[in-house]
């Protein structure tokens, strides 16, 4: 037998699973195991829930008694440090198996009696908001207890950030953390990516395309909800290959209140017939802007740059076409003026390469922003693969940001530069100072030198031994009184 048919050994084979049961179990275990054992992973995820930076203990199927029932929480996790001890109830739902409330508040009642400070749930489920928990429970458990809330896809991004760019100490715990990886990426580990759109979603597509759709409609709100988790899930699938922390871009009004941002959503959809949501990239020129038009079939992604300060119009259009030397023609840009309303100029990369002159309306104005903009066609299935939704707007923000975003650079002002001193003239020091002053310019005009025939004599030293010239010798008798004008001459 080909050694090409063998498999590999692996410290959490795939192999083996049989029902959701064992598949929670092993996927409980695995995860617990490793975030014990390396630190930097475990800190990661704990750190954000308040947990101490301490060595965290984890255990699996914990019994406890509640009343009359014994219930075992998939796993529980402890972190000490000093006086200070930090205690969570774990609950792990794999595949398609959804959380339960009533499950959820057992273990919420368990906590409370027992002193533990949080309850946390991992499991498929991503929600459209990070903070918000998928499952609505009675909000009066939440009084003492905290419940808490990871994705498999959230859990398997930080794993991956972990050890392929923030590192890991230890060369045996970064290879321990890369089997998890592994498991976790296999299909038969249950982690599943998000690969559905909601039950509503063929209803509330067809009400959207048809312009009947209402915003009390019952179908809007989930599929409302399933967008801003596609959004998220696509950013973790992004910060995973940048190696940094990407996040769905959100106001303080939509994090203090979500359901403001899914009645925004539903609004949308039912006036114009569009999915929007923006997505932040650390360090990029701006946030992206993602807008699927259910209408049109087109899923378009956008981002602002502001223009250089300074330097003509085409100036500034020629600075923007040398960052966009990968984008392709079909990219459409707008040039918005300074202090100018509604719409700015807009045309096609392809015909602002050859005549950068067409986004300049009035050469007069300033130009003040670009918006670059690229669409694609929008699938309309409601899962996985060719033609469907999800894949074509993962596909839509991934083409942006490697062709686009990427590339471009905020324009900043260059430094003043150091003033040349003037040459000075080759003058005398008793008649002009050739000290330099902030006031003297490069052109400053040299202090013009007297004729030749017009320099003054310089005068003999009193002190010296040499007689003077006789044609400098001044007379030093007096003038006679007999000389002034007006009097006769004296006679012999």
């Amino acid at each position: 037998m080909a050694e090409e048919s063998w498999h590999q050994a692996r410290l959490i084979p795939t192999s083996g699973i049989n029902g959701a049961d064992e598949q929670e179990r092993r996927a409980t275990s695995a995860l617990l195991a490793v975030m014990s054992s390396v630190r930097e992973f475990g800190r990661v995820l704990t750190q954000p829930l308040g947990a101490p930076a301490g060595q965290l203990q984890t255990y699996i199927e914990v019994p406890f008694y509640l009343g009359e029932r014994r219930l075992y929480p998939d796993g529980l996790l402890r972190a000490r440090r000093g006086q200070k001890e930090w205690t969570a109830l774990v609950e792990v739902k794999t595949g398609v198996n959804a959380l339960e409330a009533e499950q959820l508040e057992a273990y919420l009642d368990i906590a409370r009696e027992q002193g533990f400070d949080a309850v946390v749930t991992i499991s498929n489920e991503i929600p459209a908001v990070a903070g918000l928990h998928p499952t609505k429970v009675d909000k009066r458990k939440l009084k003492r207890v905290a419940l808490h809330h990871w994705s498999w896809s959230m859990v398997l991004a930080e794993a991956v950030l972990q050890k392929e760019h923030r590192g890991v100490a230890d060369p045996d715990q970064a290879w321990i953390l890369g089997e998890l990886i592994r498991y976790l990426e296999h299909p038969r580990s249950g982690a599943l990516q998000f690969d559905d759109m909601g039950p509503s979603w063929v209803t509330t597509r067809e009400a959207v395309a048809s312009g009947t759709l209402r915003p009390g409609d019952k179908c809007a709100p989930e599929v409302a909800g399933r967008f801003d988790a596609l959004l998220r899930y696509v950013s973790l699938q992004l910060g995973r290959k940048l190696g940094d922390d990407v996040t769905p871009a959100l106001s303080r009004k939509e994090l203090a209140d979500p359901e403001v941002r899914s009645q925004s959503l539903i609004q949308s959809m039912s006036t114009t017939g569009t999915l929007q949501g923006s997505i932040n990239i650390p360090n990029a020129v701006g946030p992206m802007v993602v807008t699927a038009d259910l209408r049109a079939g087109l899923v378009t992604c956008h981002v602002d740059i502001a223009a250089p300060r300074d330097g003509r119009a085409t100036t500034r259009v020629n600075w923007l076409l040398r960052q966009l030397r990968h984008a392709p023609d079909s990219t459409r840009i707008e040039a918005f003026v300074m202090h100018g309303r509604g719409a700015g100029t807009a045309e096609l990369l392809r015909a602002v390469r050859e005549e950068p002159t067409l986004l300049i309306e009035d050469p007069k104005k300033e130009l003040r922003s670009f918006r670059i903009a690229l669409g694609s066609p929008l699938g309309s299935k409601r899962g996985r693969g060719r033609g469907s939704f999800i894949d074509s707007v993962e596909g839509a923000i991934d083409a942006f940001y490697g062709d686009i975003v990427q590339d471009l650079r905020t324009w900043t002002a260059a430094p003043p530069r150091l003033r040349d001193a003037p040459e000075q003239p080759d003058e005398r020091p008793a008649l002009t100072s050739t000290a330099l002053s902030s006031q003297d310019g490069a052109d400053a005009e040299e202090t013009p030198k007297r004729p030749d025939h017009e320099t003054e004599p310089s005068p003999t030293p009193i002190d010296s031994d040499e007689p003077p010239d006789a044609e400098h010798v001044e007379p030093k008798t007096p003038l006679l009184a007999a000389n002034l004008p007006g009097e006769p001459e004296p006679s012999i």
